[in-house]
């Protein structure tokens, strides 16, 4: 028996597991959601902005390890997830992403509301497609999430016209699908790995460099028992934080631009580089003629084309992180590496991560009470100061997860994607770290957390400032604030050099704008108040809780490294 195409994509879904879409209607969906209206058990999320919306989807996807599944309308409604598609292009977010689109024969006309969103999203896209066919849609959708999901994970998209939606066809919905072109790997070539793990093991200073990779593959526990075996420190990307347990003598902090001192020091010291699950971008490797100039590198990545793009490597094996350490498992042979961590660990005495605390409340105050306020659940940042003291002081490990935005840095990431983290964890204590700036790109998602009753805890460091370009400019701009005071009014003096008595009050009342959404808003200005702010908000299960923190505006990230430089130069204080 024929079926509509709009009965075919709820069928889909339920064939595929779905339970959850973030959807936002519009003239050229409004037969999906009328036939998801019929569906009790698909749930669906209606935020307030389509960018919050695949932000949602995005941390619904790294919380759970399931596909995020979007609907948007045409023209505007598809224009406004693009940021979402490139952050989950970079970070290898699997999403299905469907956009309405004007029925078959309007498009070319210039439509109302008519984009080519899949020409728009080719290069940040794993694959993109407009159903043109009816007879083709159960094949388009159950490619997009075979492609979602496997090799280097990706957000696909289906464009989907409005008659396609109506129109009758075949009711079948496609076990499994061949696609001609696109072979995942599934291998590791043995010679190559063996060649990788014969370098590591003969090296005087053999280091690992562990990426998001080893995330999205499950392959902390192995990586750690690799490193255990093998007696090799590891240092990670920000997207890498928490393969390895907090407190492990092995593991030594993040590398990178703000990196820890001993950290980027083994990096630059290190005779093997021992690479899984990374890109090298460029705020890992900093100049790249300086890059761990001393070492022979390996990398081990699923993306063929990630190998050698950014630094040339020595060894190159393409391989799902997690095989590859299955793989070397039965291989690895404990041997001595004393003296080499103990030089680590001369560095970290030498220059220890630490802020001070003579200014009052410090960010690492506030990220240590979280330590101790939550051994478990889903820590979400938004981008900036914050999300770098977050990386630094807080502790991640199997218990305790972390989702960022790290390949483009997406300021508004962090509170939809708090709430998407907490719809698909529902019993997981779920706490978004943001800034003032960042929060107040998607501020609207209140409603959506209020509505959808999911009490996450938001921490915002409030500076008054978009601190992370405010520090630059204090660094290496002459202290000339320009378009980062968020303080600032038209009748301030054109040449302010930073916070005065003087200065307007600042805009919004965080607080009062969260209870004006019906959540709780709780301010801390002293030290003493950290710990129970975080425990009220703890206790309130009812409603989301702002906690706005009022920090120095002058605090600072570091270690530092300067955009291009090598990472063995680093500003210390």
């Amino acid at each position: 028996m024929d079926i509509t195409g709009k009965k075919l994509f709820v069928k889909a879904m339920r064939e595929e597991g779905v339970d959850t879409i973030f959807g936002y209607p519009g003239g050229m969906v409004t037969d999906l959601f009328d036939e998801l209206y019929k569906a009790d058990d698909i749930h669906l999320v209606l935020p307030r902005h389509e960018q919050a919306l695949i932000h949602e989807a995005e941390g619904y996807a790294r919380a759970t390890g399931r596909v995020g599944v979007c609907i948007v309308t045409s023209g505007p409604g598809a224009t406004n997830i693009v940021t979402g598609l490139a952050d989950a292009h970079y970070d290898s977010i699997p999403l299905v992403v469907i956009t309405g689109q004007v029925p078959l024969k309007l498009i070319g006309n210039d439509a109302f509301q008519e984009v080519d969103i899949v020409g728009m999203t080719r290069s940040i896209t794993k694959y993109g497609v407009t159903v043109r066919d009816r007879a083709e849609l159960g094949r388009a959708l159950k490619m997009a999430f075979y492609i979602a999901q496997s090799g280097k994970p990706g957000p696909v998209l289906i464009d989907l016209p409005k008659d396609i939606q109506n129109e009758s066809g075949d009711a079948e919905y496609p076990s499994k699908v061949a696609i001609r072109g696109y072979k995942p790997n599934t291998s590791v070539h043995i010679g190559q790995l063996k060649k990788a793990y014969k370098l590591l093991h003969t090296a005087k200073k053999p280091l690992i460099l562990a990426g998001g990779g080893v995330h999205i593959s499950g392959a902390e526990e192995l990586l750690c028992q690799f490193a255990e075996k093998t007696h090799v420190p590891v240092v990670t990307t920000v997207m890498g934080k928490g393969v390895m347990p907090p407190g492990h003598p092995l593991y030594v902090g993040n590398c990178g631009m703000h990196g820890r001192y001993a950290a980027n020091k083994a990096v630059s010291e290190c005779d093997v580089l021992f690479s899984i699950g990374t890109r090298f971008n460029d705020r890992i490797t900093g100049d790249l003629e300086e890059f761990a100039p001393n070492a022979r590198i390996v990398h081990i990545d699923i993306a063929t084309a990630s190998i050698s793009r950014n630094v040339v490597v020595d060894v190159p094996v393409v391989s799902d992180a997690r095989l590859a350490l299955e793989t070397m498992m039965d291989w690895a042979k404990s041997r001595s590496t004393k003296a080499w961590r103990d030089t680590i660990a001369a560095w970290e005495q030498e220059n220890p991560l630490a802020m001070r605390d003579d200014k009052g409340m410090s960010p690492q105050m506030i990220m240590e009470a979280i330590n101790q306020a939550y051994d478990s659940g889903v820590v979400v940042t938004d981008v900036g100061q914050h999300q770098m003291w977050a990386s630094q002081f807080l502790a991640f490990g199997p218990e305790k997860r972390f989702i960022t935005s790290g390949g483009l840095g997406t300021m508004g990431f962090g509170f939809p994607a708090a709430i998407g983290a907490k719809i698909g964890c529902p019993d997981a204590d779920v706490v978004c770290i943001s800034g003032d700036g960042g929060m107040q790109m998607n501020i609207q998602e209140l409603a959506t957390a209020v509505v959808e009753e999911v009490p996450v805890t938001v921490c915002i460091l409030n500076n008054y400032y978009l601190g992370m370009v405010r520090q630059m400019q204090q660094l290496f701009y002459g202290k000339r604030y320009s378009g980062t005071c968020l303080r600032r009014r038209k009748s301030c003096p054109a040449d302010c050099k930073g916070p005065n008595k003087n200065c307007p009050p600042y805009e919004p009342d965080f607080v009062k704008l969260a209870e004006s959404y019906g959540a709780h808003g709780i301010r801390v200005t002293e030290a003493s108040e950290i710990a129970p702010a975080l425990a009220q908000a703890k206790a309130n299960t009812d409603a989301p809780t702002i906690i706005e923190f009022l920090i120095a505006t002058d605090e600072l990230v570091l270690p530092m490294v300067k955009s291009g430089n090598p990472m063995s130069e680093m500003i210390l204080r």
